[in-house]
């Protein structure tokens, strides 16, 4: 805290540091020392003058920060230019201790490399072939930001919403392990390491009842980012998170809603007392439409088209990605949704890029609500409810995949079905809407 750092000096507040040891040698000061103009005798518990301190702190450890991060840029250039030289050469890059080791031939060949080439490029050369330039230090604290950076390509089309996703778990597992670990260099991590944090992740799982797949999410994002750093670095990673799944997971599966528990009980009149106007009728579009709640909320008024021939939505990527290329789909309004989408012509603002907030405001109220009669329901089972209703009226397998955003897995041809198909079938399985959404 910073906190920590206050000391009266001649009767005024000051924040003094000493300068931590892993960045003692690029910041020479020892003990950095700065005035917070904060009096004493004005502020004599130092109340101020620790809001003070937090700034000074604060700037102070971005800027070691930026020093480290430069000095592992640097190395890491070094060492990716001494690997590409020593391809160039024909060897695989090896550090001149693993060079010992090797056969003398090829030592002596390294050598002759080396020596051959002009006297401007022969340090270079000899950084190359000798291996001279060392591994570049990698921490776990490190891992994930040199893995989203080496994802960048990957990355350009998500939304702040879909990067936040794909971050959050990756962060998690890191931490979980330098919880069990420590944070060691990543080259220093091994079998033994990864099996010790399977024996935490079983023990927490029985003290806590967690799905056995909780863990296997940290195993799998481990397991990833590992083997990315070892294509892009070569540092000789060993595959240390494979094979650790625990037997058990749940697989995610939900379970549907009975239609009639839907007419009865989720379209009654104050079904959802707690909720808002946008929350509850995002679930009521969803009702008629079967749409994922990411899709739902990210509609536009560019996408919501009510003054159609036939009433519908437009489920495109819209400035994020889509989960596959088949969510691509147009779905016509019938029912409860279409009064929704009337009440809600430009979309659902509030929750734009924000779906994994409102799941859990949503799953919370209905919690509450009793609106959960079956363990492992939750807002989502309304999709799996709308795909067994088609299933139950018999509708076309090329149909339902259209409207659910599945791959239809026989050659396709032609158009697909029409937004007139569409709306004949759904209305059909259409719910006696509420008087009021």
């Amino acid at each position: 805290m910073s906190g920590d750092y206050l000391l009266k000096r001649d009767g005024v507040w000051h924040y003094s540091r000493r300068v931590p040891l892993n960045v003692a040698d690029l910041d020479r000061r020892g003990i950095v020392r700065q005035s917070t103009r904060i009096r004493v005798v004005e502020d004599p518990r130092g109340a101020k003058a620790r809001r003070v301190a937090d700034k000074i702190n604060s700037d102070l450890e971005a800027f070691w920060l930026g020093l480290l991060n430069g000095r592992v840029e640097e190395a890491r250039s070094q060492y990716d230019a001494a690997r590409k030289r020593a391809r160039g050469f024909g060897f695989d890059y090896l550090t001149n201790d693993l060079i010992a080791e090797r056969p003398l031939p090829e030592i002596l060949a390294r050598v002759r490399t080396a020596k051959s080439e002009p006297q401007e490029r022969e340090d270079l050369a000899v950084s190359a072939a000798l291996g001279t330039v060392r591994v570049p230090r990698l921490m776990l604290s490190e891992l994930f930001d040199e893995y989203e950076r080496l994802s960048a390509a990957d990355l350009r089309d998500l939304s702040p919403d879909q990067r936040r996703k794909w971050r959050n778990p990756k962060l998690r597992a890191v931490a979980n392990l330098i919880e069990v670990i420590g944070d060691h260099p990543v080259t220093s991590v091994t079998r033994s390491n990864a099996l010790d944090f399977r024996e935490w992740w079983q023990g927490r799982l029985d003290e806590e009842e967690l799905d056995p797949d909780t863990a296997n999410k940290d195993f799998g994002h481990l397991n990833t980012m590992f083997k990315a750093i070892e294509r892009a670095l070569r540092l000789g990673l060993e595959n240390n998170f494979g094979e650790m799944r625990i037997r058990g997971g749940a697989r995610g599966q939900r379970i549907a809603f009975a239609p009639a528990y839907i007419q009865d009980r989720l379209l009654a009149e104050d079904a959802f007392g707690g909720l808002n106007d946008e929350a509850r009728r995002v679930i009521y579009l969803i009702v008629e439409t079967g749409l994922r709640l990411s899709e739902a909320c990210n509609l536009t008024k560019e996408t919501i088209r009510l003054d159609a021939p036939v009433p519908h939505v437009i489920v495109r990527a819209d400035g994020r990605r889509m989960k596959t290329d088949q969510s691509a789909r147009e779905i016509p309004l019938v029912g409860v949704s279409l009064m929704a989408a009337q009440a809600q012509p430009e979309g659902f603002p509030r929750y734009r890029d924000k779906a994994a907030s409102l799941s859990a405001i949503v799953n919370k109220v209905m919690q509450s609500n009793k609106l959960l009669p079956v363990k492992g329901q939750t807002l989502y089972s309304l999709r799996h409810t709308f795909e067994d209703r088609l299933t139950k009226v018999e509708a076309p397998d090329k149909l339902m995949a259209a409207l659910m955003g599945h791959k239809f897995h026989r050659p396709r041809y032609g158009l697909g079905p029409s937004l007139e198909q569409k709306q004949e079938w759904l209305q059909r399985i259409a719910f006696k809407p509420p008087s009021k959404v």
